[in-house]
């Protein structure tokens, strides 16, 4: 007898699949709104202590506040290693799960407090920074927040100069950093197996969703399209959430990627998806880790056991 679409939909990976996560402490970047958020309210109902890394605490605790669980709340600016650094410096416990989550997107063109463009800056140093600062720390996973335009454009790293100056567009420095963010995924679960440590390096991206990113795009003609598509085609925050969730919480293979099963992924029930060529070349995901080290000034610590 074959099998009902309603069947098998009832089979799809959802929220109320979350393994129990008690007893488990969770680093969630950019928890305060969107995707942050609602991953944070569903790994704190499930048990987690979820902890708001956020640039304003204010809105973070407000956030927080309303989230059904156990929750804390600490400044953490990605566009500012030195805020990064403070971060790391006051974390004295084991942790979980690091979820890099916060991001932006599309913006006119802006310099981080170090001076590298805000996208590449944000998206990819600031998290490349915290990640390995925080790794001597992490038992279970690292999650990256990718994106599928990490497929727009010239599809590559500028590594002759990733700041784009003279050749700034916001699509080709957002891809930029969202390609990254998969480079890094792939070199930091090379470095994680051959250490020996059975930490794993995930990414996960959300498909089309509904959050506050869209609304700060560089083109006025664009945000406004866009703020259509938001309300016609795209799907919550809380189904965007999804692959972040099932990569955080799943028995999957390291360096996997995340993202909806439906049509062009932008929508669906999470499930393992693809790459493209140039987010899984190994030369240029260690080329661009050599040179995070350099720009960064922070080096490669090896994780726990796990």
């Amino acid at each position: 007898m074959a099998e009902t679409t309603g069947a098998r939909s009832a089979r799809k990976w959802n929220v109320h699949r979350i393994p129990d996560q008690t007893g488990r402490t969770v680093v969630i970047t950019g928890a305060n709104s969107g995707l942050g958020l609602a991953t944070a309210e569903a790994l704190a109902r499930a048990g987690a202590h979820v902890v708001f890394a956020v640039r304003d605490v204010a809105r973070g605790g407000a956030a927080a506040a309303r989230v059904a669980g156990s929750t804390e709340v600490r400044r953490l600016d990605l566009a500012d290693l030195d805020s990064v650094r403070a971060f790391a410096a006051g974390w004295d416990r084991p942790l979980d799960v690091l979820i890099n989550n916060a991001g932006v997107m599309m913006l006119p063109e802006q310099r981080t407090a170090q001076g590298f463009e805000m996208q590449f800056g944000t998206n990819h140093l600031g998290h490349f920074a915290l990640t390995n600062l925080l790794l001597p720390y992490v038992t279970d996973r690292v999650v990256t927040l990718a994106s599928s335009a990490h497929r727009w454009g010239d599809q590559r790293i500028h590594f002759e100069d990733v700041n784009l100056r003279g050749r700034y567009s916001p699509m080709r420095a957002y891809g930029q950093s969202k390609l990254a963010n998969l480079l890094f995924t792939l070199e930091l679960q090379r470095r994680l197996t051959e250490s020996g440590s059975g930490v794993l390096a995930l990414a996960a991206h959300p498909g089309y969703a509904a959050t506050n990113l869209t609304s700060h795009h560089a083109n006025p003609l664009m945000r406004a399209a866009m703020a259509v598509a938001d309300r016609v085609v795209a799907q919550s925050d809380r189904a965007g959430a999804l692959p972040t969730l099932f990569a955080a919480t799943e028995d999957i293979p390291g360096a996997s990627y995340a993202g909806p099963d439906g049509l062009g992924e932008f929508r669906g029930a999470p499930t393992l998806v693809a790459r493209s060529a140039a987010a899984s070349d190994p030369e240029a995901a260690r080329r661009l880790w050599t040179l995070s080290e350099e720009l960064t000034g922070v080096e490669w610590k090896a994780a726990g056991k796990g």
